[in-house]
């Protein structure tokens, strides 16, 4: 029976940073991955395709050049589903090889096959030739990932009616689409299918989408989503989903609409990979509805030399945060002190348009009932929006009214999710509005938006 210092259950983001810390304490440590690759649903299934199919989309299929009207764009007439795929499968295998490098180089031995616990120490593996092999480490990491959820109601065919996996396997182009459900993921891939020229139609049975995100930049992407012919369906709850005689989803809502498309995509909700793990062999309750995984501020769960990160343990469910959650996880187990978690974190949306936030909402400093002033740009006012084309982007500041702390930063537009790191240094070290006043940007750059929405939420406020 091999023994390892730390055996790591998934290859995903989590994963592996768990197995590279590991491996930087000069300790033995191996990755347990049940698919024949490695990188989990973030490189495979998830983060990494949906955001090159994106900017595939975004930059050849001429979105981009909207705002020129003198500029006709010849790509999007030539450009095929055919191309878009294979984009997304070179990205991939790219990454992959990067990720099998990187793990080679830091010693850590990767095993194939599916895991289960024995005990607490003692792992089975059933490899995909049949075999069961037996490992022991002195910790082990739950890093299994997660997948999208079905509803029983839902007659998936991986076809005409897909989840956010079975997408990415799409070998037709479809002329129109429900997406069900207004999260991140249902969102990214309605903007997505509709600058591809795909008439989307956007349901959710909550009253507002994304809530978790400042309204005014919600209110901004909901009105760029209807201009480029998607329909938004708030407070609706599916009551079926069926297929006519041609094999289109026929799709009912319990407020009695009908809605017939080529295609629908079930975004609502994700589930733990955790029912192979044989948890209750060593005393692990994961939730019954969703498999997550409890653990506590060290990322341990109720067996302390078990530990558990990434999306089996749910929000935020970020790759960025996952790779952190597995490193402290892995120094933890072996006694080294580190700090947690920080506790300010950029949250990023891949739609068409980019949205990306850090820090408090409106909505949240309302609650809190903390006085706060706020400061916009628009990118039609910045000599770089002019140059990109993007007239309607959006960089919101919020401060204190009083100490001037800059308190959050909420972006819609090109490069969000890339501006948002310069708001994000200034709130990790408390630092005041002021300082984009009196900092030096280059000319010409988005991040000029900073200096003048600074500008205009101290004007406001009537101050020099």
């Amino acid at each position: 029976m091999l023994r390892y210092d730390m055996l790591v259950l998934g290859s995903g983001p989590a994963g592996q940073k768990a197995a590279i810390q590991t491996a930087k304490l000069r300790k033995k440590v191996a990755i347990i991955e049940k698919e024949p690759y490695v990188g989990g649903a973030s490189v495979n299934t998830g983060t990494l395709p949906s955001k090159t199919l994106k900017d595939a989309i975004y930059y050849l299929h001429g979105f981009r050049l909207r705002s020129f009207p003198n500029v006709s764009c010849t790509v999007k007439k030539n450009f095929t589903l055919e191309d878009l795929m294979a984009r997304k499968a070179q990205v991939i295998k790219n990454e992959l090889a990067i990720i099998v490098n990187q793990l080679e180089r830091n010693d850590v031995e990767i095993i194939y096959g599916t895991a289960s616990f024995v005990d607490p120490r003692t792992i089975k593996v059933l490899k995909r030739n049949g075999q069961e092999e037996t490992f022991q480490a002195e910790n082990v990491v739950i890093t299994t990932g997660s997948r999208p959820r079905h509803e029983p109601v839902i007659p998936f065919n991986k076809k005409t009616i897909c989840d956010s996996d079975s997408i990415l396997g799409l070998d037709y182009l479809p002329k129109s689409m429900v997406v069900l459900g207004g999260g991140v993921i249902g969102c990214e891939y309605a903007s997505m299918f509709a600058s591809f020229g795909i008439k989307v139609t956007l349901i959710d049975r909550r009253k507002e989408l994304l809530r978790f995100v400042d309204q005014e930049i919600i209110q901004a992407f909901i009105y760029h989503m209807r201009t480029n012919n998607v329909t938004v369906q708030m407070g609706e709850d599916l009551a079926e989903v069926k297929e006519d005689e041609r094999g289109r989803p026929v799709t009912t809502l319990k407020s009695g609409k009908t809605i017939v498309t080529d295609m629908l995509l079930f975004t609502m909700g994700r589930m733990s990979n955790v029912e192979e793990l044989n948890l209750g062999a060593i005393g692990i309750v994961p939730d019954s509805k969703t498999g997550l995984i409890k653990v506590n501020e060290n990322y341990q769960t109720d067996v302390p030399n078990v530990y558990a990160a990434g999306d089996v343990i749910g929000f935020p469910g970020l790759a960025s945060t996952s790779m952190e959650q597995g490193r402290l996880a892995a120094c933890h187990a072996f006694k080294v002190k580190q700090s947690t978690l920080p506790k300010i974190m950029p949250y990023g949306i891949y739609t068409i348009p980019e949205i990306s936030t850090v820090g408090k909402s409106e909505e949240d400093l309302t609650t809190e009932g903390i006085p706060y002033a706020c400061g916009r740009a628009f990118y039609k006012e910045i000599a770089r929006g002019q140059i990109f084309g993007d007239l309607d982007g959006l960089l919101k500041v919020i401060f204190h009214r009083d100490t001037m702390q800059l308190l959050g930063v909420h972006i819609i537009g090109e490069g969000a999710t890339e501006l948002i790191h310069i708001g994000q240094a200034v709130l990790t070290y408390g630092g005041t509005v002021d300082f984009f006043v009196h900092n030096t940007f280059n000319y010409p750059t988005l991040a000029e938006c900073y200096r003048t929405a600074a500008l205009d939420g101290i004007n406001r406020l009537g101050k020099d």
